[in-house]
């Protein structure tokens, strides 16, 4: 199973505007930012949709169109840009029911259930303290050798 980058390119791209909008530029295309994350627009128009419906950026159409930011980088968090994205839980129980005349079958789904939700919930908290800011600043601190 490959992991899903959702997360990744939605990051990217709301930290590539954060940087711009410190710059002095608001508004940006999905061409630009899909250079800076070396993929395709259509990938990042995806990612910016999920983005605007979750209210963390805002397109303009006409003239001078193109994406902002829908408030600072320090107000969006990491955990704001995993709700955007990921809309299922990060672990799963069985598509189908398990063999229930098997001890394993009868008893994993409730033994994993809460180590599930612990572990998601861990996640949470730790992605709710992580802003966009922050991944600027990190981002710009590091150095390629």
């Amino acid at each position: 199973m490959s992991a899903n980058s959702r997360m990744t390119v939605a990051v990217h791209a709301l930290t590539w505007m954060a940087l711009v909008h410190d710059r002095g530029r608001d508004v940006v295309t999905s061409d630009q930012i899909a250079t800076s994350v070396a993929t395709n627009p259509v990938v990042i128009r995806r990612s910016l949709a999920d983005l605007r419906e979750a209210g963390l950026v805002t397109v303009r159409h006409g003239a001078g169109a193109g994406w902002t930011l829908a408030r600072a980088g320090e107000s969006i968090t990491m955990l704001d840009v995993f709700r955007a994205v990921h809309d299922e839980p990060l672990f799963a129980l069985h598509r189908g029911e398990p063999n229930q005349a098997c001890p394993i079958g009868r008893g994993i789904r409730p033994a994993l259930r809460d180590v599930y939700a612990d572990a998601e919930e861990a996640v949470r908290r730790e992605l709710a303290k992580v802003t966009i800011a922050d991944v600027l600043r990190d981002t710009l601190a590091t150095r390629s050798d």
